[in-house]
């Protein structure tokens, strides 16, 4: 019996020295605050560990300011069916005499009637024309007026034939895509986007972009709702692009859930990120150890260190200790950016009961085998 008790003790301690030893590379969902802080700079690592405060909320605080420069804004609206070059145009025109100057009977109809390249016609009698920029109603009066001295009393019809005139084309997340008219209930932005059937994507993170010639401006769809002044005025052949915005964080650790989440909003703290996976796990995080790491321009990095001799691109851990008396406040002020990784280090007695758990049911098994062996 001696000899079957020795053998289930040493049973047991070798089963109980394994779980120690196995117990260095237990599960966990990231690496400890002290493995992070060995990253840094001032030891082995080649990252910049900052603590977050309100100066360095300030100097990271750099977000995309998204709207049209005056050049857009303070451009009037244009008139509704305006004539292009290469549109066709029919022409009728009465004479008040049975022996007109265009023709016998006073009625004289001109069909297919080009607008050249230059934006001009040609009238018998009135002479070359400009009807690109008018209306087909300013184009009549302009023909009466040069014929007037030369028939008496004569009345004029302008008809577009053939061409758009002054047309958008519309794109991306809207209920119609396509080539739109400018008309006088369609001369602005917002009621171009009524047109093309509203917006289809979320409102929220969603993007109008203009592309006027070589100009390419972009504005919140939120600010167009807030702020008339965005609601501007279209031009012909402009592009508008409706897309979501594409920026996206990634939260890994402690949290309540692991993965890429999109931006919800324009701007988003590392609070709100922190709450976009569900908040911190209440059995394994450490609120003393929510970390952002990112890549900072150097710029922005000799602003938040102070210096002015970096250059190129940086890597940045910023720490948030939750527990601190504004650590709360500065979670909220932190701005999150494209790109960014917010990870929640394990409280330390989380690891503490992982050893402990395998060293229990290493024990029990060892009572198990030591009672077999009996």
């Amino acid at each position: 019996m001696k000899f079957m008790a020795s053998n289930g003790a040493r049973v047991a301690a070798l089963l109980a020295g394994v779980a120690v030893v196995s117990s260095c590379g237990l599960p966990r969902s990231g690496p400890t605050k002290s493995e992070i802080f060995a990253g840094s700079v001032m030891r082995q690592g080649d990252a910049f560990i900052v603590s977050v405060n309100p100066r360095v909320t300030r100097a990271t605080a750099v977000t995309p300011a998204l709207g049209f420069s005056s050049a857009f804004r303070n451009a009037g609206v244009i008139g509704s069916d305006i004539i292009r070059p290469g549109d066709s145009l029919g022409l009728t025109i009465y004479e008040n005499v049975e022996d007109g100057l265009l023709a016998k009977g006073g009625l004289s109809q001109l069909d297919e009637v080009q607008v050249d390249g230059a934006g001009f016609i040609f009238v018998p009698y009135a002479g070359r024309i400009r009807a690109a920029g008018n209306t087909p109603e300013a184009l009549r009066g302009v023909i009466t007026r040069k014929l007037d001295t030369q028939t008496p009393d004569p009345q004029v019809i302008v008809r577009r034939l053939a061409g758009n005139g002054a047309t958008i084309s519309i794109v991306g997340g809207v209920g119609g895509q396509g080539v739109y008219p400018i008309e006088r209930p369609t001369r602005t932005l917002l009621s171009m986007l009524a047109q093309a059937g509203g917006i289809s994507s979320d409102p929220e993170v969603t993007r109008v972009t203009l592309i006027r010639g070589s100009r390419r401006e972009t504005v919140w769809l939120s600010d167009l709702y807030t702020n008339p002044a965005l609601d501007i005025a279209l031009r012909a052949n402009d592009r508008i692009i409706v897309d979501e915005d594409t920026r996206a964080f990634t939260a890994l650790g402690a949290t309540g859930t692991q993965s890429r989440l999109n931006f919800p909003t324009p701007n988003i703290s590392a609070l709100e990120a922190i709450a976009q996976v569900g908040g911190l796990s209440s059995s394994l995080a450490d609120p003393t150890g929510v970390f952002v790491f990112r890549n900072e321009p150097a710029e922005i990095a000799n602003n938040v260190l102070g210096r002015t001799d970096l250059q190129g691109t940086q890597r940045f851990v910023y720490v948030l200790d939750l527990t601190e008396p504004n650590g709360m406040f500065e979670a909220r002020d932190f701005a999150i950016r494209d790109g960014d990784t917010v990870y929640v280090t394990e409280a330390p007695f989380v690891q503490w009961n992982k050893t402990i758990s395998s060293l229990t049911g290493t024990l029990n098994q060892a009572n198990n085998l030591a009672g077999i062996a009996q």
